[in-house]
């Protein structure tokens, strides 16, 4: 069973922090503390984790404020993730450890999630689909640097996504590419289509 300081930093964490139109506000305690039915000590803990990890920033007197990412931010997070998922894809092409069935499940989900399915759920299914293809490279203490990312990627990439349901269909089709060159056992061709992807999402970042 969640302690209160848990359920309510997986709230800040998954449901707060990325939704766009918290960015660059200040969070109510007691506002939160009543919508998910804790007191404001476990709110005031989760915030102080959350700062630790510089996902808020804790102004005096003022509360803890939600900075939007910044484009050096932004463009650090696009590089780690490549670095990471062009060596898992490498590794497991040249292993013959592509996951297909899972990845091909996944795109699945975030097909049918397309028009009707919520942003949330698809962007959980989006970084299901870069996690497992990480996590086939059997390297466990770089899925887990990958798996300390996720909050940002929840951040950025739910920004796009809320904005545009043209960004869906343009994700889907970069994860088949992707999926493709991996079954396919071509490394590169599963590198290129990661790179295009991840420069597609950058770019739409840094326009926002």
């Amino acid at each position: 069973m969640q302690s209160g300081r848990e359920k309510a930093y997986a709230y800040l964490k998954d449901s707060v922090l990325s939704d766009p139109e918290m960015q660059d506000r200040f969070l109510s305690e007691q506002e939160i503390a009543d919508r998910i039915g804790v007191s404001r000590t476990p709110i005031r803990e989760a915030l102080l984790l959350l700062a630790a990890e510089d996902m808020v920033r804790l102004v005096p007197k003022r509360g803890a404020h939600i900075a939007p990412l910044s484009g050096r931010e932004i463009a650090e997070l696009i590089e780690m993730r490549g670095l990471i998922e062009r060596f898992a894809a490498e590794r497991t092409t040249a292993e013959g450890t592509v996951p297909v069935d899972e990845l091909t499940g996944i795109l699945a989900q975030q097909d049918a999630l397309r028009g009707a399915g919520s942003v949330q759920e698809f962007l959980a299914a989006e970084l299901r689909f870069h996690a497992a293809l990480v996590a086939a490279a059997g390297n466990a203490l770089m899925s887990r640097q990958y798996a300390a990312l996720r909050s940002r990627q929840t951040r950025a990439g739910a920004i796009p996504l809320y904005r545009s349901d043209q960004r869906r269909h343009e994700v889907l089709a970069e994860h088949r590419r992707i999926l493709d060159g991996l079954a396919a056992g071509d490394a590169a061709a599963a590198c290129a289509a990661i790179d295009r992807h991840l420069q597609a999402t950058q770019r739409i970042l840094l326009a926002a």
